[in-house]
């Protein structure tokens, strides 16, 4: 054991000490059959840059588990890898090809793939290194990228199965469409934005020359693919035109006018346009009366040569403008509303989407989504959210086939190969004279095979047979299905059995205003600006802190220097105890500990180890730094290093021994609770307090191990109470230092802290300390724990001053019935909390009736 540096600095410590955990191949699973499999599966960040503080939370709640499966002597793994990104990699090259003034489709496919290579390989440095910083216990020597070999093949294999099961198909049909990209876009990655356009009324002439109807749309240049008006059957406008044609301005066709639920008679005229190719809702009335399906935009949004030659080439957004002007020539623009609407982006570039009829592969979603539901209601997979459980169930009883091929370059080539009319779905090309398919697959669908793919399947691996299941899935609500159910449903399918027994998402991170974090608010923080101010720990710290169920975090400069206060606290406390001769006896038995206090402080941490316990269990992942902040800060420095001054410096060599023992295995056992969440910090203390070669691998505290006594314990906080009323009562009158003053005690349990005069005397700077007297009526008079001390003051202090104290006591404590009275009231939390929990509110509520009754005698008699 050797003494701490005068003070802590993240910086000295924390790569140093990575390095050596890397080194030692710490972080990696042993595969020995005698140990009890534990793994997490690192939501795969994407390859297009650097991390953002969301990843730090995504990394750091399964960190702690993996890390306390460790101490817990299970064969643990965090699987690291990162996502190919397909999308995401593309914007990021398109503008860079952009400042260099050219463009993908001018390099060709080769050229930009080789590119691509090299910004994964760059953007994938930045990520492992930041990663590292986190302190993230990863298995390094078994990182996975979604498009390296292995997973490559597992993608080809799951294609070309779920194909020759019927649950690939290729189909024409309305997708979201990305004409700046030029690929279609999964409807789960649609931003909707709150747009001010316009409502255009335009007159549709009849073709008989009886009139005309009037049709309101918010995009005028789908017109020119216009398929027919509709009415709603029962409108009683209208229905002597149900049958009739009119005329399509601008084009030479004319369309019928049909009948059909979908029109809302409430909205515009009640007769709306329907253009089957361009508008989701369109699409299904025209598949309803078999309508042409008419594209008019090519695939970078200008308008085809399916639109009179007038309009070909334009922009969509130029066609618009030219379309209006057109029609209010000839007299057909009734009128133009404001109107303020949802229009669908691109969630990666931002690019106002299309619906476009194309060509693209599916997936049957129904067969595997009842899968997934059947897992839910066995109970062979478990939410710790609710809010989770719901989304899940209604996604997946609404779900609709899977859209998974891009028109991109960047991921999995789709495994397909074409001769003429002829099509077959291969690893390999068939033949000569056969074509692949020219699409990628969706990045999801790789990483939907992320559980059983980075273990070596479709090969029978040891690790596959040890690590799947996974023990949970920890990511960010946001990507619940985008990734959760359809790792889900490949598991399910492909391993016959869920990838993991329990999901849980967390919240995400805001600024400390409580706003989502953009690049265009400027109020992304990066997290190794926080740890190269603060310290990886107190990062980590400060998000588990805040990471409730259901709740967002905000995170600022402020809470993490409290967490970074936090850490010095622990530094200088552990530095205090070495300087006082704290020793750590691995021979110690916590058990056989006599004095009163230490029985106190053992007895306290069994309590804190059976409640981290439960909390993680349960995902109170705030609960968890909750309890080692209180008892470390609050109890063990406020309070047990203090009133164990007197021990450790005294006479009695016994109860010095045993104190300064008892001191040591605190802490050792501390820093064995704190490794998974602030891993730094405990390691370099515990390795000066034990001489050992990492923390990582200690044993997981157990509360079995420690003395329980109940009534050491409360002894030792009526002793708490009693001092710090003391030390209130001076401050708040202004009582000198070296005032020579006894106090008395009468109540309940007076007589015990007889023994504990020097103490309290010690602590609490009085001249003298007795038990019984009478209250004079100069005397001030606090009230505590059922216990009444009395500070004979006359001439001291002023008795209107001690009336306003008295008064200010009565209404905090009454604040704070109040508060737990509404807690107590709440059924729901009385339902949901640990008993534990509810019994500390249901004690301190009648703490608080004794005190307040005691409080108002006093007052009363002044």
């Amino acid at each position: 054991m050797s003494e701490l540096e005068k003070t802590y600095n993240p910086a000295d410590v924390e790569q140093r000490l990575y390095a050596e955990w890397e080194q030692n191949g710490w972080f990696e699973p042993t595969l020995d059959k005698g140990k009890e499999p534990f793994a997490i599966m690192m939501p795969p960040p994407n390859v297009t840059g650097t991390l953002h503080v969301g990843h730090a939370l995504d990394n750091t709640l399964p960190d702690m588990l993996v890390r306390r499966a460790r101490m817990m002597g299970k064969d643990a793994i965090y699987q690291p890898g990162t996502d190919h990104a397909s999308i995401a990699v593309h914007v990021v090259l398109d503008r860079q090809f952009a400042q260099e003034g050219t463009d993908r489709f001018k390099l060709g496919r080769e050229a930009f793939l080789e590119r691509a290579w090299k910004w994964k390989e760059h953007s994938h440095s930045i990520i492992a290194g930041q990663m590292r910083h986190l302190g993230i216990s990863c298995a390094w020597q078994r990182e996975r990228f979604t498009m390296d070999e292995g997973c490559s093949a597992a993608v080809q294999k799951v294609f070309i199965d779920l194909y020759n099961k019927g649950l690939i198909y290729r189909g024409t049909r309305l997708v979201n469409w990305d004409p700046n990209m030029q690929t279609a876009v999964s409807d789960l990655e649609v931003k909707h934005k709150e747009v001010q356009g316009n409502l255009w009324h335009l007159k549709y002439p009849l073709s008989d020359g009886s009139g005309f109807v009037t049709v309101a749309t918010t995009r005028p240049e789908t017109m020119l693919g216009d398929s027919a008006v509709a009415v709603h059957p029962d409108d009683e406008r209208y229905q002597s035109m149900i049958g009739k044609m009119v005329k399509l301005p601008l084009t030479e066709r004319e369309v019928p006018v049909i009948a059909d639920t979908y029109v809302d008679p409430a909205f515009g005229s009640g007769v709306v346009k329907i253009t089957p190719a361009h508008d989701f809702n369109d699409y299904e009335v025209g598949k309803r009366h078999n309508l042409p399906m008419l594209n008019v935009l090519t695939k970078n949004g200008k308008i085809n040569e399916n639109a009179p030659q007038i309009y070909q080439g334009l922009d969509r957004f130029a066609a618009r403008k030219k379309v209006v002007v057109d029609l209010d020539a000839l007299g057909l623009v009734e009128k133009i509303e404001k109107h303020t609407h949802n229009v669908g982006h691109a969630e990666r570039d931002d690019t106002v989407l299309e619906p476009f009829l194309t060509q693209q592969w599916y997936v049957k979603a129904g067969p595997l989504a009842e899968k997934c539901l059947e897992a839910a209601n066995s109970g062979a997979v478990n939410f710790i959210n609710e809010r989770d459980e719901k989304i899940y169930r209604h996604w997946l009883e609404n779900i609709q086939d899977w859209c998974i091929s891009r028109q991109l370059w960047w991921g999995h080539r789709i495994p397909a190969w074409y001769k003429g009319d002829e099509v077959k779905v291969a690893a390999d090309c068939p033949g000569d004279g056969w074509v692949q398919d020219q699409d990628i697959l969706d990045t999801w669908f790789s990483s939907a095979l992320w559980p059983f793919s980075t273990q070596g399947w479709p090969e029978q691996t040891p690790e596959l047979a040890k690590f799947y299941p996974q023990f949970n899935i920890m990511p960010g609500k946001d990507i619940l299905f985008f990734w959760v159910i359809r790792m889900m449903m490949m598991g399910l399918e492909f391993m016959g059995k869920p990838p993991f027994k329990t999901i849980y998402t967390h919240a995400m991170v805001l600024d400390e205003k409580g706003q989502k974090m953009s690049k265009s608010k400027g109020n992304v923080v990066d997290p190794l600006d926080i740890i190269k101010k603060y310290g990886a720990d107190a990062l980590r710290f400060t998000l588990v802190s805040q990471s409730a169920i259901g709740q967002d975090i905000r995170l600022g400069d402020a809470v993490v220097e409290q967490s970074r206060n936090f850490c010095t606290k622990i530094w200088n406390a552990t530095r205090f105890a070495l300087m006082n001769g704290a020793v750590y006896d691995p021979a110690f038995d916590p058990k056989t500990a006599q004095h009163p206090f230490n029985q106190a402080i053992l007895s306290r941490l069994a309590e804190v180890i059976t409640a981290v316990d439960s909390a993680y269990d349960g995902y109170r992942f705030n609960e968890i730094a909750h309890q080692l902040y209180q008892f470390t800060w609050n109890l063990l420095c406020d309070w047990y290093l203090e009133l164990t001054k007197p021990l450790m410096q005294g006479t009695d060599e016994a109860a010095k021994a045993e104190t300064q023992r008892t001191l040591g295995y605190v802490l050792e056992t501390l820093m064995r609770l704190m490794h998974p969440v602030m891993p730094f910090i405990a390691e370099e203390i515990w390795r000066k307090l034990t001489g050992g070669k990492t923390v990582m691998y200690a044993a997981w505290p157990k509360a079995a191990n420690l003395p329980q006594n109940a009534k050491a314990l409360a002894d030792f906080e009526r002793l708490t109470q009693v001092i710090g009323a003391l030390r209130n009562a001076r401050a708040e009158n202004n009582i000198p230092p070296k005032a020579d003053i006894t106090a008395t005690v009468t109540g309940e349990g007076a007589d015990l802290l007889r023994q504990y005069e020097p103490f309290i005397r010690f602590l609490s700077k009085v001249g003298g300390f007795e038990v019984a007297g009478t209250t004079g009526p100069d005397d001030v008079v606090v009230v505590t724990g059922g216990l009444e001390i009395v500070l004979p003051l006359a001439g001291v202090i002023d008795l209107a001053a001690e009336r306003q104290r008295l008064e200010k006591e009565i209404a905090k404590q009454e604040a704070e019935l109040q508060k737990i009275e509404a807690i107590l009231g709440n059924k729901s939390f009385i339902d949901r909390a640990p008993k534990q929990v509810v019994e500390q509110n249901l004690s301190r509520k009648n703490a608080l009736l004794q005190d307040l009754e005691k409080l108002k005698a006093v007052y009363a008699r002044r």
